[in-house]
């Protein structure tokens, strides 16, 4: 199993504070059947600025802490990107890390309250030079819980979208884990990852996830996903299925 969101790397987030935090996400991550995680720590929030360069040092530090400790887990690097304007500055500047080497996805965050008008344009300028925004858990941004048709309209533009398995066990509320399936049921979701930063509160779930995805929707959506998951880490061509407008008449919503 591979998880592409995860807040592993210690000292630099909100996620694991020291290296032994690290190390014993890791054990977590190994006993759920992940082999192979995404460091994604946060970049341009308002809070943290990690940059390429400093997560690729940090990610064979760990590395090599987990291989002295036989630990068998890879880590590869990743970021966190709180959606910003200078997302091109920042790349030719080398400070954006991206899911693949040949540097064609990246994950993308919303604000949690909106979605910021520029969004359209700057996925149209990604997309345009070869880059597809992977949108990192839209079940939990606010504008898309009170009108899912927002998260539609970037997908059907050929954005992909990540939900966090948390979300659809139930971790973040009855309202964010209804929306959770009705994002698969709707083709709006390609991949499920942890976003995890501890092994309390926000652990990895994965394990459970998966097995409710195949309880509800079969084992051909949990084949699905985890195809979607390897061609996004190897920088393969992605073809997702056409997606639909969540049925308005079972959502209830927050708002």
């Amino acid at each position: 199993m591979i998880d592409l969101h995860c807040h592993i790397l210690p000292g630099i987030d909100d996620g694991a504070k020291t290296i032994e935090d690290s190390v014993d996400m890791a054990r977590k991550a190994v006993a759920e059947g992940i082999t192979h995680i995404l460091a994604t720590p946060h970049y341009k929030n308002g809070h943290w600025d990690n940059e390429k360069p400093e997560i690729l040092a940090l990610v064979d530090e760990l590395q090599d802490e987990l291989d002295a400790r036989d630990i068998s887990l890879t880590i590869f690097p990743g970021q966190e990107v709180r959606i910003n304007g200078e997302f091109f500055d920042d790349m030719e500047q080398g400070k954006v890390q991206f899911i693949d080497e040949g540097n064609q996805y990246v994950l993308i965050e919303f604000p949690t309250p909106t979605i910021p008008e520029y969004a359209e344009s700057l996925f149209f300028e990604m997309q345009r030079e070869g880059i597809t925004p992977v949108i990192v858990h839209p079940e939990r941004n606010h504008a898309i819980l009170k009108d899912p048709d927002k998260l539609l309209n970037f997908v059907e533009k050929g954005a992909l979208a990540q939900l966090t398995a948390a979300s659809y066990t139930g971790g973040f509320g009855k309202d964010i884990q209804k929306l959770s399936k009705q994002l698969i049921e709707a083709d709006l979701v390609h991949f499920l990852a942890s976003d995890a930063h501890n092994i309390g509160s926000r652990s990895f779930h994965m394990k459970e996830a998966y097995q409710k995805l195949s309880k509800e929707f079969g084992k051909e959506k949990v084949a699905a996903y985890q195809q979607v998951t390897k061609d996004l880490v190897n920088g393969d061509p992605i073809f997702p299925p056409t997606p639909t407008k969540v049925k308005r008449s079972k959502f209830l919503g927050l708002f």
